[in-house]
């Protein structure tokens, strides 16, 4: 087999080492080039074409966000963000990345005597070969990544909106989620009526980042869900890292370190499976971007309990794994681009809200 060629862009000579010696230990992997500078990155692109690209965000000169905007309108590439998790700055940077196109993010290795090493060292190659077979395109203006692609006669018709009245929305979201999951609940009103719960694959050390950057880009409040609290309407409420969040009876939240479903913790068939049981046909559950099949299932048990379900249509889906998978399964109700959901979400709570 073909081994990924990879890109290294660190200005940090021993963190650039660290990783030289972590992708060269596996043998799937090929490094092709390792830069110190954005600029060093958008100069040697051509001569190098790496599958992938290893993206430091704290650059000199032309940071990683922004090599990361001009790599994907100059010369669509899979990027991985390689991050410091602890670092507010880095974080709030990586998320937007993350907005700008990059596929995912990981932490920053340490020293090889450090004892999580070995973990992040296989994380951040089990990324980089990952996202390194996600086709990626050429990023137009925001609002327009499904013109021309497909026609709005491909799209499943929205199901009638009467029926009983919503209390809950569900959301689940995995590679491509974080400016997905922006884009909808962005959508969303201060005087949005229901409380809003959120599963997004993402490694446990950002988490907490990914709560905070979603609550300054959107009008509702963003907070990582705490077990025992209630969930309150125009609220939004993020799973922990590597926790299954869960609703209870009267809308407690419950959260739960339960063995992992379909390889993910927290995993959306979790979240969703908990609706059907205590909400039944009151609940949204709504499937975005994300490699896989986890919370297609689940989508399918709350499709049965009579609640309204959407899929992201294929033409938005930075990865059509979570979405077509639940639309095999007959789960969704509605099968939208990223721009529709949101809409579509206020016509199901409450056709007089309006952003």
């Amino acid at each position: 087999m073909t081994p990924v060629r990879v890109m290294l862009v660190e200005d940090s000579l021993v963190v650039r080492e660290l990783l030289r010696y972590i992708v060269s230990r596996d043998p799937r992997l090929e490094l092709v080039a390792a830069v110190a500078s954005g600029e060093e990155a958008l100069a040697g692109l051509q001569a190098a074409r790496p599958d992938v690209i290893s993206m430091d965000i704290r650059l000199p000169g032309i940071d990683g966000l922004e090599t990361t905007r001009r790599i994907m309108a100059e010369h669509p590439t899979p990027i991985v963000v390689v991050a410091d998790s602890v670092e507010d700055s880095s974080l709030r940077i990586s998320m937007n990345a993350l907005r700008a196109g990059a596929l995912s993010v990981v932490e920053k290795p340490v020293a090889t005597t450090h004892a999580g090493y070995e973990a992040v060292a296989d994380q951040i190659c089990t990324q980089l070969r990952i996202m390194a077979q996600v086709p990626v395109i050429r990023r137009r203006p925001i609002g327009t990544e499904w013109a021309g692609r497909t026609s709005l006669a491909d799209f499943a018709a929205p199901a009638d909106v009467a029926g009983q009245a919503p209390s809950l929305l569900a959301i689940g979201a995995s590679t491509g989620g974080p400016p997905a999951l922006a884009r909808v609940i962005g959508a969303l009103p201060k005087n949005f009526p229901l409380p809003v719960l959120v599963v997004q694959h993402m490694g446990a050390a950002f988490m907490e980042g990914f709560a905070n950057w979603l609550d300054s880009v959107v009008a509702l409040p963003v907070s990582l869900a705490r077990d025992g609290e209630r969930a309150e309407p125009g609220r939004v409420y993020v799973a922990p890292g590597d926790r299954h969040l869960e609703i209870g009876s009267g809308r407690v939240m419950r959260v739960v370190a339960s063995e992992p479903v379909s390889g993910q913790r927290p995993a959306a068939t979790v979240l969703f499976r908990s609706l059907a049981r205590q909400v039944g046909a009151s609940g949204i559950g709504v499937l975005l971007t994300g490699m896989g099949e986890d919370g297609a299932v689940g989508l399918a048990d709350m499709h049965r309990a009579g609640a309204q379900t959407v899929a992201e249509h294929e033409s938005t889906a930075v990865v059509y794994g979570m979405p077509a998978a639940a639309v095999r399964l007959g789960a969704a109700r509605a099968i939208l681009p990223l721009d529709r959901i949101g809409d579509h979400i206020l016509r199901l709570a409450d056709p007089g809200v309006r952003p």
